[in-house]
């Protein structure tokens, strides 16, 4: 057996989408439940920034089919600090915002760190034991953004693998990359769209990246990864993929040849 894949792009409020991935004339208000049928998945940004209002989780879950997933970026609050030990009460608002109202459509949350925070093991494990592994009787998935190069150490693998706990991989750009699997999942975050591509990516770039994802999803190990420790097979992971920064405007595309690609056996 094989996990599931999915596929998606950050966030779905933007610009340049409207006359390319949105139909002209399409109202505004309509383009999650577009873009939802497009897409097996989106990754919200809007939730690093600031809380979002319980009805808003609650609208995003109406608006979408059954199936669709929302990942959520957890705040910058409880990243974006020197104590990492100490964002408990951060982690706890967020928790408590309404995510919950997403139900089965609640995706990994991505706890995403700047690219000046450096491994700390002992201070990494208390925020990691910050976050909780269920809510409500609901299982929760939590996976980590990490861009600094200290992070790159076997001992990082040991500390998110015995949580449980993604590693988000970084591809296609300056981001240092940790492609070792640590959780039933991966989530990897591909960033290398381009402007002289209709579809963001050539089509052997696009080929590589769904049998990637298959590769993924089937337990596998992909080459031409950077890996940092040893390899760990595993039975079968859930995978979700998002096609983020580059040329943002061929994003959509891009997430779309990869649904197709991988829509054929």
């Amino acid at each position: 057996m094989a996990g599931r894949i999915r596929i998606g792009i950050g966030g779905w409020t933007y610009e340049p989408w409207r006359g390319s991935f949105y139909p002209p004339g399409l109202a505004q208000r309509r383009e999650l439940e577009h873009a939802s049928r497009h897409l097996s998945s989106i990754e919200v940004n809007g939730t690093y920034y600031g809380s979002q209002k319980p009805d808003s989780f609650r609208k995003w879950h109406d608006e979408t089919p059954d199936g669709f997933v929302f990942s959520l970026k957890g705040p910058r609050f409880a990243t974006n600090r020197r104590v990492l030990a100490e964002a408990g009460d951060s982690v706890a608002r967020f928790m408590d915002s309404g995510v919950l109202l997403l139900g089965d459509k609640l995706g990994p949350i991505n706890w995403q760190f700047m690219p000046t925070k450096k491994f700390d093991p002992e201070d990494f494990a208390a925020f990691l034991d910050l976050l909780p592994p269920e809510a409500e009787g609901r299982r929760l998935r939590h996976v980590v953004e990490l861009r600094h190069a200290s992070f790159r150490d076997p001992a990082l693998l040991e500390l998110a693998r015995s949580r449980g706990i993604g590693v988000v991989v970084a591809a296609d750009s300056p981001h240092p990359q940790i492609a070792d699997p640590t959780a039933d999942f991966v989530y990897a975050r591909i960033m290398g769209t381009r402007e002289d591509e209709p579809l963001g990516y050539a089509a052997a770039e696009l080929d590589l990246w769904a049998e990637r994802a298959r590769t993924w999803a089937g337990g596998g190990l992909p080459k031409g990864l950077d890996y940092v420790g040893k390899p760990v097979k595993a039975k079968a992971r859930d995978v979700f993929l998002y096609v983020i920064s580059g040329y943002k405007e061929r994003n959509p595309q891009a997430a779309m040849a990869l649904i197709e690609r991988l829509s054929h056996p």
